[in-house]
C-alpha cells in the first residue's frame, strides 16, 4: 500500500465532509460503489486513518460470500474492536447472541437494534464501517436501513462499500440502495477508474521498470489498481494474465446460464465490442434464446449496451475468456465471424486467427490501404506488416494484395516514419534491394536521424540510378536537402535549383516543395531572409500531394518567423501545421512532433505562461519514444521556469534518451538552469559541458549554452574555461555549415549579447549600457529573457551606484516574473532586492518548510494534500499555516498566496 493516495482526493474530500459532519454532532452515511478492485478498501481505509486521527472509534466489519448463513457477520466482526470491548460486554444481544436461530425475529431484531444504538451513543465519536455490501445477508441490509433512517444526531458516521460489477438486475442490494440514496442524511459515491497519469504514478510506486511495461499495464488495467498491480507482478514474471486476476474474472463466468456462456465466449472472440446481429448469427441460437442470455449477461455488468452492439465491461475480462477457450473452439468461433464481416481490418484478425492465411493477407491489404487513407499511419505500417510476414507462405501473394512485395515494403516504411518511427522505417528500406526510389527515401530517413554523411551519399547514389525525370526530382530534392548544413553546404543550391527544374517540368510537385524549402532555409542561412521567405510561401501555396512534406513546409516556415522575432507569424504557422497533423493522423510524425514543440516554445517566449504550462501538461514525462522524449524535454522550459515540482522526475526519466543530440540539448540544458537556479553551478557545468561536446563548432545552439555556463562560472567564482566557452560562442555565431555565417536573427543575436555580458560580468568588466543591450535585444517579445536580463542590469546599475534606476529595473523584472510565475527568479529578484534594501523584509521570515507549505498553498492544496506531498502529518501542516498566516499579517490563505506573491516569496 502507498503512502500516499493516488488520484481520490475528490472522493475522499467527500468523505472527510461527512466525518466532519459527525465530528459535529450531526451523524451521517456514505456509500461507496465501484467495479471490483477499484479502490474501495483503500479509500476507506484512509478515511478510517483520519478518523482515528481524530480520537474517533473506528469499527471495521466484512461481509462474506455466505448468503444468509450468518446473519449480521459484519456487525459481529465490527464489534470486535478492542476499544469499544467493555460496552460491548455490557449489553448481552451485542456478544454474538443475534447469529443463534431466533436472531431473525422481529423482537429479537429490534433489541439488537436498539442496543447497537445504544452502544454507538456511547462510544461515540465512532466511525462504522461495513465492507462488501454486495454479499451481506438480508439481516445486515436491514440493519443499514434502519442505520441511515435512524441515526440523524450524534457523533456517528456509518460507511458500507458494495461491487457494482456485482449488483445484477435482480441482486437484493439494488432496491436497498435506492431507497437509502433519497435520504439527505445518505452520501453515496460511486469511484471510477483512475485516470492514465494517476495510474501511471500508482504503477512507480511499486518498484522499476521500463515506460514501455508501466504503458501496457495502464493501457490493459484501464484505471483499475487492483488488476494494474498483478499485471505489473505478472509482467516481472514474464507473465501476460497472472491466474489470480484470471481466477477473479472467470468466477463471475461461471455463475452464467450454459447458454449466455455460449454467448459471452462468442462475444470474447469477437474482440473488446460486437454488434448485435453479428453475435446472434455467430452462436446459431434463436431469437428469445440469445435475447434471453444476453439479458442475463448485461444484467451481471459483463457486457454493456453499445448503440446497436455490446462492448465488454471491462478489455481483462474479454482477455480471460477469450484465453479459456479451447484452440478448436476459438477457430471455429473466428471463421464464423469472417464469413459474416466485410470490414477488411477486422476480416483480417479473424481471417488470421481462423488460420486462413491468404484471406488475412489479402484483407490486411485492404486495411492498410483504408488506414492510410484515413490518416492512420500506425494501423496502416501494422497491417502491411501483417502482408510482409506472411508473404512466403502465401501463394500468389502479389495477386491478393494488389501490388508488389517491393512497392508494399516501401509504402510500409513511409507509414512506419508517418507514425514517428524513423528508425524502423530505415531498417525496413535497408532490408530492399537498392533501387532508385528506396535509397530517396532512406536518405531521407537517415538526415531525419542526424546521419548526414551516409545520407548524402545515398542520396547522390539515388540521384545517378534515377530512371525518370519525377524520381530523379525528388532524389534531388533529398540530396540538396542532406546537403544544405555541413561542410558541402555551397553544393546544396545547385541541387536545389535542378531539382526545382525537374519537378517543374515533370510535375513532381512533392520534389519541387522540397527544393523550394531547401532554397528558403539556404537563403535564409545565407542572410537574404526576404529571398528565404519568397521560397518558402511558394511551397505553401498548395500541397504537395505528400502530407510529411507539407508539415515540415509549415514546421520550417514557423521557425523562420520565430528565429527572427515574428512571433504572431509563427504561431499562425505552427497553429495550421498542428491542425493538418491531428486532421491526418501524423501527431507523431518527425514533423507533427516538431510543430508541436514549436507552438509551445511561442507560448513561452511571448509570456504566455499559463498556457504554456497547460500544453507543457500533455508532455508526458513517463516516456518510451524518442518522439515523446523529445516533447517531454522541452516541457522544462516551463517547469525549471517557474520552479515546478517534478523537474528531476522528468530529467530522471529522460536520462536513457541523452544518446539523441537534440534531447540532450534541450534537456540537459534546461537541467544546468535549474541547478543554478538550486545554487548547484558544479552540477550545471557538467551538463554544460556534455552539451557542448555533442555539438558541432558551427552549431548557433552553442551561443545559449555558453551563455549559461558562464552564469554557472561566475556563481562558482572561477574564471577558468570562461574564454573558451565566449570563443565557443563567438564561433557559432560568426561561422556557418562551410564558413562565414551571415547575419542572424533576432534571438540568436540577442543570446550572444547575453553571452558577451555574461563574460564580462564573470570577470567584473559588464556594464549598465551591456546589460541594456541585452535588454533591448530580447525585447521583441521574449517576455521571460527580457526580465532575467533586466535582473543583471539592476544588479549593474546599483554596483555603478545608480540607485534608483536599480531600483526601478528591478521593479520591472520582479512585476514581469510574478506575472509569469517565474519562481526561481522572482525568489532571486527578491533576495537581490533585499540585499540592495529595495523591499522590507516580512516581519517573521518563513522558514524553508513554511515556504514549501505556502506554495502548496497557493496551488490551493488542502492541508491533507500537502501532509502526503510533504511526507509529514497534517497536524504538522496546520501548525505551519498557522505560522504562515500570522508572519505575513494574512487572514487567510488566499490573503496569504496574494501576500507571498506581492513579497517574491511565490
Amino acid at each position: 500500500m502507498t503512502r500516499v493516495l493516488i488520484g481520490r482526493s475528490t472522493e475522499l474530500d467527500a468523505l472527510v465532509q461527512v466525518l466532519d459532519a459527525a465530528a459535529s454532532g450531526t451523524a451521517g452515511v456514505a456509500l461507496v460503489g465501484g467495479d471490483a478492485g477499484i479502490g474501495k478498501t483503500r479509500l476507506v481505509t484512509e478515511l478510517a486513518q483520519e478518523a482515528r486521527d481524530r480520537g474517533f472509534h473506528v469499527l471495521v466489519g466484512q461481509c462474506a460470500e455466505l448468503g444468509d448463513a450468518l446473519p449480521y457477520l459484519p456487525l459481529l466482526d465490527a464489534l470486535r474492536e478492542p476499544s469499544i470491548r467493555e460496552a460491548v460486554e455490557a449489553r448481552p444481544i451485542l456478544r454474538g447472541e443475534m447469529l443463534d436461530g431466533g436472531a431473525s425475529s422481529g423482537l429479537t431484531q429490534q433489541r439488537l437494534f436498539g442496543s447497537l444504538l445504544d452502544l454507538l451513543g456511547e462510544v461515540q465519536p465512532v466511525l462504522l464501517v461495513l465492507e462488501d455490501l454486495h454479499w451481506a445477508d438480508r439481516s445486515t441490509r436491514d440493519l443499514l436501513i434502519f442505520l441511515s433512517r435512524m441515526i440523524q444526531s450524534g457523533r456517528v458516521c456509518v460507511v458500507g462499500t458494495y461491487r457494482t460489477d456485482d449488483l445484477h438486475r435482480r441482486h437484493p442490494l439494488r432496491p436497498v440502495l435506492a431507497e437509502l440514496q433519497r435520504l439527505p442524511t445518505v452520501t453515496a459515491l460511486e469511484l471510477r477508474p483512475l485516470a492514465a497519469d494517476d495510474m501511471t504514478d500508482f504503477l512507480s510506486t511499486l518498484g522499476e521498470v521500463r515506460q514501455a511495461v508501466i504503458s501496457q499495464v495502464v493501457a490493459r488495467a484501464e484505471g483499475n489498481p487492483f488488476y494494474a498491480e498483478e499485471l505489473f507482478a505478472a509482467a516481472a514474471d514474464g507473465e501476460s494474465m497472472p491466474d489470480t486476476l484470471a481466477s477473479l474474472l472467470m468466477s463471475r463466468v461461471e455463475v452464467l446460464s450454459e447458454e449466455a456462456q455460449r454467448v459471452l465466449r462468442a462475444a470474447a472472440v469477437a474482440g473488446r465490442k460486437v454488434s448485435d446481429g453479428v453475435l446472434r448469427e455467430v452462436t446459431g441460437l434463436g431469437i428469445a434464446e440469445f435475447e434471453e442470455a444476453v439479458r442475463e449477461i448485461v444484467s451481471r455488468g459483463l457486457l454493456r449496451v453499445d448503440g446497436y452492439g455490446y462492448i465488454f465491461r471491462h478489455a481483462l475480462l474479454q482477455e480471460a475468456v477469450y484465453t479459456d477457450l479451447l484452440p478448436g473452439e476459438r477457430t471455429r468461433v473466428h471463421a464464423a465471424f469472417a464469413r459474416l464481416l466485410t470490414d477488411p481490418a477486422e476480416l483480417a484478425h479473424h481471417h488470421l486467427a481462423g488460420h486462413d492465411l491468404a484471406g488475412a493477407l489479402k484483407a490486411s491489404a485492404e486495411a492498410g490501404r483504408l488506414a492510410e487513407r484515413y490518416g492512420a499511419p500506425a494501423e496502416a505500417h501494422r497491417h502491411y506488416d501483417q502482408v510482409l510476414s506472411l508473404w512466403d507462405r502465401v501463394p500468389d501473394a502479389e495477386t491478393l494484395a494488389g501490388e508488389d512485395r517491393l512497392a508494399l515494403a516501401l509504402r510500409s516504411a513511409v507509414m512506419a516514419s508517418d507514425s514517428g518511427d524513423n528508425h524502423r522505417a530505415v531498417a525496413q528500406l535497408q532490408a530492399l534491394p537498392a533501387t532508385s526510389e528506396v535509397e530517396e527515401r532512406l536518405a531521407y530517413y537517415l538526415y531525419e536521424l542526424n546521419q548526414d554523411e551516409s545520407a548524402t551519399a545515398i542520396a547522390e547514389n539515388a540521384v545517378r540510378t534515377a530512371p525518370d525525370d519525377g524520381r530523379r526530382a525528388r532524389a534531388l530534392s533529398t540530396l540538396a536537402r542532406c546537403l544544405w548544413w555541413g561542410p558541402r553546404h555551397s553544393e546544396a543550391r545547385p541541387a536545389a535549383v535542378e531539382a526545382l527544374e525537374v519537378a517543374q517540368r515533370s510535375g513532381a510537385r512533392e520534389a519541387e516543395v522540397s527544393a523550394l524549402i531547401t532554397l528558403g532555409v539556404y537563403e535564409e542561412l545565407e542572410g537574404d531572409l526576404e529571398r528565404g521567405l519568397k521560397y518558402l510561401d511558394a511551397a505553401l501555396d498548395s500541397s504537395s500531394g505528400d502530407l510529411a512534406t507539407d508539415l515540415r513546409a509549415l514546421f520550417i516556415r514557423s521557425r523562420v518567423s520565430f528565429d527572427h522575432g515574428d512571433l504572431s507569424g509563427a504561431a499562425e504557422f505552427a497553429s495550421r501545421g498542428i491542425r493538418l497533423a491531428q486532421e491526418t493522423g501524423l501527431t507523431w510524425s518527425t514533423y507533427g512532433t516538431d510543430l508541436r514543440f514549436l507552438r509551445f516554445l511561442v507560448h513561452y517566449a511571448a509570456g504566455e505562461w499559463d498556457h504554456a504550462q497547460t500544453v507543457a501538461a500533455g508532455f508526458g514525462a513517463r516516456v518510451g519514444t524518442v518522439q515523446e522524449a523529445l516533447l517531454s524535454s522541452f516541457a522544462l522550459f516551463i517547469e525549471v521556469g517557474r520552479g515546478l515540482d517534478g523537474v528531476e522526475e522528468r530529467l530522471d526519466l529522460l536520462r536513457p534518451f541523452w544518446t539523441d543530440d537534440l534531447i540532450a540539448y534541450m534537456s540537459r540544458g534546461m537541467a544546468a538552469e535549474h541547478a543554478l537556479w538550486n545554487r548547484d553551478p558544479a552540477t550545471a557545468m557538467e551538463h554544460v559541458e556534455a552539451v557542448l561536446s555533442s555539438l558541432t563548432p558551427a552549431d548557433p545552439g552553442i551561443i545559449r549554452v555558453a551563455a549559461t555556463g558562464l552564469w554557472a562560472l561566475a556563481d562558482l567564482g572561477r574564471t577558468d574555461g570562461a574564454d573558451a566557452l565566449i570563443e565557443a560562442a563567438r564561433h557559432g555565431y560568426t561561422t556557418g555549415p562551410s564558413g562565414r555565417r551571415n547575419a542572424m536573427g533576432p534571438e540568436g543575436q540577442a543570446w550572444m549579447a547575453r553571452a558577451e555580458a555574461e563574460w564580462a560580468r564573470l570577470h567584473g568588466r559588464d556594464t549598465p549600457d551591456q546589460w541594456r543591450g541585452v535588454v533591448a535585444a530580447f525585447d521583441y517579445g521574449f517576455t521571460y529573457e527580457v526580465a532575467r536580463a533586466r535582473w543583471r542590469l539592476a544588479e549593474s546599475l546599483a554596483a555603478a551606484g545608480d540607485r534608483d534606476a536599480a531600483q526601478a529595473e528591478w521593479a520591472l523584472a520582479r512585476d514581469a516574473a510574478t506575472q509569469l510565475g517565474a519562481r526561481p527568479l522572482a525568489t532571486a529578484l527578491e533576495e537581490f532586492g533585499r540585499r540592495a534594501r529595495f523591499v522590507e523584509r516580512p516581519a517573521g521570515v518563513l522558514t524553508a518548510r513554511e515556504l514549501e507549505v505556502l506554495r502548496l498553498v497557493a496551488e490551493g492544496l488542502p492541508n491533507r494534500e500537502i501532509a502526503g506531498r510533504l511526507f509529514i502529518a497534517q497536524k504538522t501542516v496546520s501548525v505551519h499555516v498557522s505560522n504562515i498566516l500570522a508572519k505575513l499579517g494574512a487572514s487567510t490563505r488566499t490573503h496569504a498566496a496574494a501576500e507571498g506573491r506581492r513579497l517574491g516569496l511565490l
